[in-house]
């Protein structure tokens, strides 16, 4: 997200807002930004004077803009944070647009909406628009998770082998802050200028390199049905570490992602389209050539199927097992 990255460089920067408006369903970015402000403008001999942390359900829009215009004691800046800024009333959201208009420049007011969108319509987005920074984020589509992971791994002076950055997306999903924690344990035990491949990701995250969710969707794209079997039910052991959901999340975005290969046909850039990396697009071409499109479209609702079925949604009660087990038998039987 490029408005996120250029916030960020703003704040490295040094070129600091008087409002910040973070809103969005995507914590991790909100999370960041915070952090990145503290980083900046708080330390320990100025925290107890010149920074202070309001919730929204707790908070009033009058202390909050006292707070706010109070001028720094010992920092350059006077910080103010409202976390969970949605739960603030209504009537505070427009008490709020009235010092947003006007702010006080040696304030950081930084407003934590989280959860959701803030509505472009109300005041306090136009004050804040004008006079401050505004940053409205989203999750990541599954199809750029693996390249998210590659970026941010490189941040962190890592280096993921291909396989090792599939694994570690199918594994933990779209959650954002979950990716980068598990890159940070990384980062801890690796050692400088080694590779992170299959085998590190074993070792120190705890995903089996043979039997995970990225191995199953490859060995039901490949047609074998021994492997698949195994793999699952090494998953529907293992069921804590492996929940279903993630499990059906894969297999559906896999199945889009073949769906799409097959529509585009040959390309000189499929891999990108598709969003694989290269070093895997031959497993996706055969998949895609021994499957036909109606095969792929029966296979999406098929687990669309099991997910409602382990949502309780339809269906009879059946455990994770016993819908994992019988999507297996119908995806081989398309």
């Amino acid at each position: 997200m490029q408005a996120f990255f250029t916030l960020l460089s703003k704040i490295e920067k040094r070129q600091f807002s008087p409002f910040y408006l973070l809103s969005g369903t995507e914590s991790y970015y909100i999370d960041a930004v915070l952090a990145a402000l503290i980083s900046n403008l708080v330390d320990e001999s100025s925290r107890d004077f010149d920074y202070t942390v309001f919730y929204g359900k707790e908070a009033s829009a009058s202390d909050i803009i006292e707070t706010a215009k109070r001028y720094p004691m010992i920092a350059e800046y006077n910080v103010v944070v409202v976390k969970e800024a949605q739960l603030l009333l209504p009537s505070s959201l427009e008490d709020l647009a009235i010092y947003a208009s006007q702010p006080t420049p040696k304030t950081v007011l930084v407003f934590c909406y989280m959860h959701k969108e803030f509505d472009k319509r109300k005041k306090l987005y136009k004050a804040a628009d004008k006079f401050g920074e505004i940053l409205t984020v989203k999750p990541l589509y599954d199809n750029q998770i693996p390249q998210w992971v590659n970026q941010h791994a490189k941040s962190l002076g890592l280096e993921l082998t291909p396989t090792a950055i599939e694994l570690i997306s199918s594994y933990v999903g779209s959650n954002l802050t979950q990716l980068s924690n598990e890159l940070k344990k990384l980062k801890l035990v690796v050692k400088p200028g080694e590779f992170v491949d299959e085998h590190s990701i074993e070792k120190y995250v705890g995903i089996s390199k043979t039997y995970n969710s990225f191995e199953l969707q490859k060995a039901i794209g490949l047609g074998n049905f021994s492997l698949a079997f195994q793999i699952v039910q090494y998953l529907n052991l293992n069921a804590k570490s492996n929940p279903l959901v993630l499990t059906l999340s894969s297999l559906h975005t896999y199945f889009q992602k073949l769906l799409l290969l097959k529509g585009i046909g040959k390309s000189s850039n499929a891999a990108a389209v598709i969003g694989v990396s290269p070093f895997f697009l031959k497993e996706f071409e055969i998949a895609a050539k021994r499957l036909s499109m109606r095969q792929i479209s029966k296979a999406m609702k098929c687990v669309f199927e099991a997910d409602l079925k382990s949502k309780g949604i339809t269906g009879t009660n059946s455990s994770s097992s016993e819908i994992l087990e019988t999507l297996l038998i119908q995806l081989f039987t398309l």
